[in-house]
């Protein structure tokens, strides 16, 4: 299976659980993880996380087109069938027209043309004002999940070592 990740992971990780300071080894295991084809972002998501100029942004911009990818033609003709879904569902004008035009797009069609597995933070919602990851995700038959479910999943351990 192959986790594809959403902007919210990085930004959250880096400012709640897994600094950059501190928990070095999260950080680690997404590069390795990335090394062996299990975990990836896109390039959307990248450029949302080097909008900031901090840690985040530099680590980042240290990943390769490997780790945060550029769209081709497999999520082109799934960006059609992802806009399908969404301008079919009861979702407000400005709802889709905003989805149109962030990451989160994106990262649906990827994750439907590669059927990888979307992570993110995002819950599903009822309601017509926004379209959230996982409602998409639903919609399209798309495995979605939490990053500690894919930490799970995967059973990452982060155990400490002697200090320097």
């Amino acid at each position: 299976m192959a986790y594809l990740l959403d902007a919210n992971v990085f930004i959250q990780a880096k400012n709640l659980h897994y600094g950059l300071d501190f928990c070095p080894a999260f950080w680690d295991w997404l590069i390795e993880n990335n090394e062996t084809g299990k975990v990836f972002s896109i390039e959307k998501v990248g450029d949302e996380i080097n909008v900031g100029s901090d840690e985040l942004s530099a680590w980042a911009n240290d990943r390769s087109d490997k780790f945060f990818m550029k769209p081709d033609e497999q999520v082109l003709q799934g960006l059609t069938n992802v806009s399908g879904w969404a301008t079919n569902n009861s979702y407000e004008a400005t709802a889709i027209t905003t989805f149109f035009q962030v990451a989160d797009y994106y990262l649906v069609a990827h994750a439907l043309a590669y059927k990888h597995t979307l992570v993110t933070h995002e819950l599903p919602s009822t309601s017509t004002k926004r379209i959230k990851i996982p409602n998409a995700c639903i919609g399209l038959g798309i495995k979605c999940m939490t990053p500690y479910e894919m930490l799970r999943h995967e059973q990452a351990r982060f155990v400490l070592g002697p200090t320097s």
